[in-house]
């Protein structure tokens, strides 16, 4: 049986290894070509590197617990409490020297994520959420009641921008803002630069650490088709999709549901 909470070393180690990440990507960006996976998606030497330095590490930092990862396997572990690993989310953006990129990783406890990590190397930002206890940014907690948010602004993902060409009579609700990394659309959620995001076709290891940084600061989740509160061991997730709504308020959340109905309407 694992322990639900990290200890004090374990958070201290992790944070070792994302700055070592994090400072070799830094170094990568701008300085390598990407190839394209089976799937068309890119990947670089540097999104190899990186995840199997994440995963080396979880094995030492955190025994006898399974690991998912993107450039990995993509099967839910077995073991009590594992990790969902993205490297480096955002590699279209990396590999065309677009400054905007993260390093995503979420620890989960009972199937739902308890501890999460994401990572923003050029902006010099790290989120660290636990559930129940809130969120930091640069080891300073967010105050939750600090909640004056006035965007105006929608993030979309480029597939969801399709719900557009499907509704083209109406007006769409927001001023439209493509980040081109599904984590930091969640994460610009968040942190109030958007009132809400549509994401098409994110995979686990997208949404896994952006996941708990909105419920630890009170955002709303609609989950259009499959929730991943569900997962079961051995589940492959590989090819299986979570598209999603999130938003300040179910308000907010409410303003954008007909438009992410769009995404899954057959």
């Amino acid at each position: 049986m694992s322990n639900k909470n990290l200890t004090n070393k374990q958070l201290k180690d992790l944070d070792s290894l994302f700055k070592l990440v994090s400072d070799r990507q830094l170094q990568d960006f701008g300085n390598i070509t990407a190839s394209n996976k089976s799937d068309g998606s890119l990947i670089t030497s540097c999104d190899l590197w990186s995840d199997k330095t994440i995963v080396e590490a979880l094995s030492i930092i955190a025994p006898n617990e399974g690991v998912l990862s993107e450039e990995g396997g993509k099967v839910v572990p077995k073991t009590n409490a594992y990790w969902i690993v993205d490297p480096l989310d955002g590699t279209t953006n990396f590999a065309a020297g677009i400054p905007y990129w993260s390093i995503s990783v979420a620890r989960f406890v009972d199937g739902v994520p308890q501890s999460s990590f994401l990572i923003i190397p050029t902006l010099r930002k790290k989120f660290v959420a636990i559930k129940g206890e809130g969120v930091w940014l640069n080891n300073e907690k967010i105050d939750v009641s600090n909640n004056n948010k006035s965007s105006e602004c929608v993030s979309l993902c480029s597939r969801s921008i399709k719900i557009l060409q499907k509704n083209p009579m109406s007006i769409f609700p927001g001023k439209i803002r493509l980040l081109g990394v599904s984590s930091l659309n969640l994460t610009s959620v968040a942190m109030g630069q958007t009132f809400g995001a549509i994401e098409s076709t994110p995979k686990i290891w997208d949404i896994a650490a952006a996941w708990l940084l909105l419920e630890e600061l009170n955002c709303s989740i609609e989950w259009l088709e499959m929730n991943p509160m569900n997962l079961t061991a051995e589940q492959n997730l590989q090819d299986t999709n979570f598209p999603l709504i999130a938003a300040w308020t179910t308000d907010k959340i409410n303003i954008l549901k007909p438009w992410g109905d769009l995404l899954v309407k057959k």
